[in-house]
């Protein structure tokens, strides 16, 4: 399928989508009884290849009815085990055509297509599951929280680590006094690798030299709300997170996993402030060689602030002192730091413990209480079971996820930049450079500008 003609947000609100399926509430919305059990979901998916195939597993035993891709090779497999599921390149296309076909979106594309795809199936009635992060910017972040309170979708960003027990074990630990004020975290991450990848390389040239795209890829469609530009092989199809264009760096990508259980845990939600304390650049539109960012976080009631310090690229903290010296420091992980004790986890949380060894094998013996409901199956079958009204709203809903994702984002605008941001969230600017807003809402191209409708 060729590309859609360039337009207006109003003309293709007027022609297409919004003509046929604007008007559809969700088929299983919140509130009403649900799916019977048997009933199997209808699902599409938005992007059919790559991190596509976690949720085709996810969700096996569903009815695949779509899938779309902008890329032909990417979602040849996709498109060959599932040949009954119609095949599109444009997601708008198909929400027009089959918007009463389809029950729910599975959207798994580069970070900035998630945004216009998981508003669109939204706003046409369908239930959403986003890889993550769950946006690209804050503005979008805050859209998209608004637009699942209106439209009454069943939401859930894919950061797997929320639906583990791990991070309950985590949470059930902390309110129980386990851990006593916690105000200070430490959460670092090896990555980027720009020499083994596969999702980061440092290009030859900035900008990358152009260079034909291939036949089975519609270049335009990839670059979606972005602005133009030549196409190069330096940013598709995997190796795009190393572009703010395109991708959040290792930040917004890993933050959504090793953030997830103090952020829930402690009742965190947007900083009062990020300090860039080191950073080591590479290239103005390219994400850093490594950093080390401070976010500051207010108390929240009897919860005293919290100083959350991220590193990335090799950096990371000092080990703490009830740290085992016989032991070598995990080159990526998570501390929250207690006055009482200190609990670690991996870059996911789903294993934690207590330092120093003595305690956690007392610890074991008699573990508080698990006080929060266990999720089976994972993300997606949580997310399914939602829709069908046979279990509760997904943990990592979009009222959740995007205030999770905008946390991140503060912190990516200060990587992006080198520069401390001092974040007024009531407003939703940047106090101390007003004219950042370009980073809070990046401008989309014509046809791609959609989620204004939630504000109005």
């Amino acid at each position: 399928m060729p590309s859609i003609p360039t337009c207006s947000r109003r003309e293709f609100l007027k022609t297409g989508l919004a003509a046929s399926s604007l008007l559809v509430l969700p088929r299983f919305a919140i509130g009403s009884e649900g799916a019977p059990p048997s009933r199997k979901l209808n699902l599409a998916f938005i992007g059919a290849g790559g991190e596509a195939e976690d949720a085709y597993t996810g969700c096996e035993g569903e009815n695949y009815v779509a899938l779309c891709d902008v890329d032909d090779n990417r979602a040849g497999p996709a498109f060959a085990k599932y040949p009954g599921a119609k095949r599109f390149k444009d997601f708008r296309v198909m929400l027009d055509k089959m918007h009463r076909d389809i029950d729910a979106v599975v959207v798994s594309t580069p970070d900035h297509i998630h945004f216009s795809a998981a508003f669109l199936s939204m706003q046409a009635g369908k239930h959403v599951y986003v890889q993550k992060p769950l946006t690209h910017n804050i503005w979008q972040a805050r859209t998209l929280r608004r637009a699942a309170a209106r439209y009454k979708n069943i939401t859930q960003m894919g950061n797997q680590g929320h639906a583990t027990e791990g991070i309950r074990y985590v949470k059930e630990w902390y309110d129980a006094g386990v851990l006593g004020n916690v105000r200070e975290v430490h959460a670092w991450f090896d990555g980027p690798d720009f020499v083994g990848g596969p999702y980061f390389r440092i290009p030859a040239s900035f900008p990358p030299p152009p260079s034909a795209a291939p036949a089975t890829l519609d270049w335009n469609l990839w670059l979606g709300p972005t602005k133009k530009r030549h196409y190069s092989p330096a940013y598709a199809p995997l190796i795009w997170r190393g572009f703010w264009d395109f991708g959040c760096g290792e930040l917004g990508d890993w933050a959504c996993h090793t953030l997830d259980a103090p952020f829930w845990a402690l009742d965190l939600d947007a900083p009062t402030r990020v300090t860039v304390e080191n950073l080591e650049p590479i290239h103005e539109g390219f994400v850093a060689r490594s950093s080390h960012i401070k976010f500051e976080f207010p108390a929240r009631g009897a919860k005293p602030p919290v100083a959350l310090h991220w590193y990335d690229g090799g950096q990371h903290p000092a080990p703490p002192l009830d740290w085992d010296r016989t032991k070598a420091f995990p080159t990526s992980g998570m501390l929250m730091i207690g006055d009482k004790n200190t609990l670690m986890t991996g870059p996911r949380p789903d294993s934690p413990q207590l330092l120093n060894d003595a305690i956690w094998q007392d610890f074991k013996k008699n573990l508080p209480a698990k006080t929060i409901p266990r999720v089976k199956g994972g993300p997606f079958q949580e997310w399914v079971r939602a829709i069908k009204g046979e279990g509760p709203m997904p943990g990592s809903n979009f009222d959740y996820s995007a205030r999770l994702t905008e946390a991140a984002l503060v912190g990516v605008m200060a990587q992006r930049t080198n520069q401390d941001i001092e974040w007024d969230a009531a407003n939703m600017r940047v106090a101390n450079h007003p004219d950042f807003g370009r980073y809070v809402r990046e401008p989309a191209r014509s046809g791609w500008d959609v989620g204004d409708e939630v504000w109005s």
